[in-house]
């Protein structure tokens, strides 16, 4: 075997976290390096029965050391350094693979790592479930489900329901957010879209609606799938995004926070013959100040997920994680978690960012313009003014972040021009994104000249005399 392959795999430049792991860690390294010295001594055996073992040797190395690599990859991924960074005290070193902090209220990304990058999301996908749940309640809202021979057949974790039992809706969604149910979140599916396809499709059309392009949705409750389409996957903006909907957008945000929010809850079937209990298993709820919602979410495919989000000082911090970390590294979610959110409060205030709207703006020039003061002048110069349209200019920034502000303004205009006619308009972006606009307007009337006016002028000063 190639002894410097073997040595490759130990160096930190390919495994930056493979230091940081502990006695786990140095365990691998160590059974790295017996490998290398059998591997070694075998291939300069010089007898044909040794050379024979020493092939035997070279292969099963070359498989152990695979196997060894992969599960270093499992436990160093979680350390990779993002490729850029805006600010030099932004996180750097997450075990997600995928992450990313947003602004709950504006939806700007205020931290991303492989924002991007599409990835199975797992029980994340039950706060999608439960909102649409929720806004269908709004219209019925004492629906009953029947349990179908699908729904009873879920996969653990599950209430487990039997086939024919009937529930209220609103009792699914506690088992559903708190204890992550899969054989509720079917039975959710089908008593308000009548099968989980056709739900899928309610699912998928509302993730378009929020602007969701990479999300794709194939069952109520997150298991990995795949269709013609694709997996079941989403990106961290995206699943941040969808929480922003779940808790400040929809119209059912009160109810979502209410259930998510809810340490536990016991309901029976509709015919009183079983009774339930449930816990929430978000333990975050009960790490930081301020924590209001957040779901867990866990497949093979899709290694440990959370989104959640904390409230505090009026400001909304939602965090979202995928691919972080997979059995025996449950913890990793609510490290990266707490580390986003206490970056997010400590680095961001709300600042005001509201223009001067007295600020210069070049006059417009209104060719073949009317000025009774300056009847021979074939063009008028008037004064610019930015309107007021009351936006919202209270927005979450850090130090060191800087507002762009553009100006698009129409330098000439043909006669005639009305007060406050558009000429333009005044826009502040900040990090690339547009976070209010102003129109300007003209600030005065100007008719068009003509040779009546001019007359008009030169026989008024005439009668002066």
């Amino acid at each position: 075997m190639d002894r410097e392959k073997i040595t490759g795999l130990l160096m930190k430049e390919k495994y930056p976290g493979i230091h940081k792991n502990g006695k786990r860690m140095r365990r691998l390294v160590l059974t790295l390096l017996w490998l290398l010295i059998v591997g070694t001594v075998a291939s300069y055996s010089g007898y044909q029965q040794q050379k024979e073992q020493a092939a035997d040797v070279d292969i099963n190395t070359e498989e152990a050391v695979k196997e060894i690599v992969k599960e270093i990859e499992k436990e160093t991924t979680v350390q990779a350094q993002r490729t850029t960074r805006k600010f030099e005290d932004e996180p750097d070193q997450l075990y997600a693979r995928s992450a990313v902090l947003l602004d709950g209220k504006s939806g700007r990304v205020l931290y991303g790592k492989e924002a991007d990058t599409i990835r199975p999301m797992a029980s994340t996908t039950k706060i999608m479930t439960c909102i649409l749940a929720l806004e269908f309640l709004k219209e019925h809202p004492d629906q009953i489900i029947t349990v179908s021979k699908e729904a009873a057949a879920q996969p653990k974790v599950h209430l487990g329901m039997q086939e024919g039992e009937k529930y209220y809706l609103q009792d699914l969604l506690y088992s559903l957010m708190l204890e992550s149910h899969n054989d509720s979140a079917v039975a959710v599916a089908e008593g308000v879209a009548g099968s989980v396809a056709q739900f899928a499709q309610m699912m998928n059309q509302k993730a378009r609606a929020l602007g969701c392009k990479n999300t794709h949705f194939i069952t109520p409750n997150g298991l990995d799938a795949k269709d013609d389409t694709g997996i079941h996957a989403t990106t961290a903006r995206e699943l941040a995004l969808i929480m922003r909907y779940c808790m400040t957008q929809s119209e059912a945000s009160g109810e979502f926070l209410t259930i998510t929010g809810t340490r536990s809850y016991q309901f029976q079937d509709v015919d009183q013959k079983r009774n339930f209990s449930c816990r929430n298993h978000n333990a975050f709820l009960d790490m930081m100040e301020g924590a209001v919602s957040g779901k867990t979410g866990f497949t093979g495919d899709a290694g440990y997920c959370y989104v959640g989000a904390v409230i505090r000082d009026d400001r909304v911090f939602i965090v979202s994680l995928l691919a972080c970390g997979w059995p025996g590294n449950k913890g990793y979610k609510w490290k990266d978690t707490m580390q986003l959110m206490q970056y997010g409060i400590e680095h961001y205030q709300y600042k005001e960012t509201e223009p001067e709207k007295t600020e210069d703006l070049p006059c417009l020039a209104v060719l073949d313009g009317f000025d009774a003061c300056r009847p021979y002048c074939s063009s008028v110069n008037v004064p610019l003014e930015i309107e007021e349209n009351g936006q919202q200019t209270h927005i979450l920034m850090r130090d060191g972040e800087r507002i762009e502000k553009n100006v698009t303004i129409q330098e000439k205009k043909k006669a005639p021009v009305k007060k406050g006619m558009v000429m333009g308009n005044v826009s502040y972006e900040l990090d690339g994104e547009e976070i209010c606009s102003y129109k300007v307007t003209a600030g005065k009337t100007v008719p068009e000249r003509t040779y009546g006016k001019i007359l008009g002028v030169i026989l008024e000063k005439a009668s002066l005399y």
